[in-house]
């Protein structure tokens, strides 16, 4: 898993290019649809199981 330099460039296999870190944008989509989740599930049970 070692990269390697050519010409000042980073040459790495498909593998290697493909493993990417999960970024922000993918933490702040699980936690906005976790959200939205629990929201339509508390709307749910307020209309048709509150006694």
């Amino acid at each position: 898993m070692a990269t390697t330099r050519e010409h000042d460039q980073i040459v790495e296999t498909a593998t290697e290019a493909r493993q990417g870190e999960p970024g922000p944008s993918v933490a702040a989509l699980l936690a906005i649809s976790t959200g939205l989740a629990i929201l339509i599930l508390a709307v749910i049970w307020f209309v048709f199981f509150r006694t």
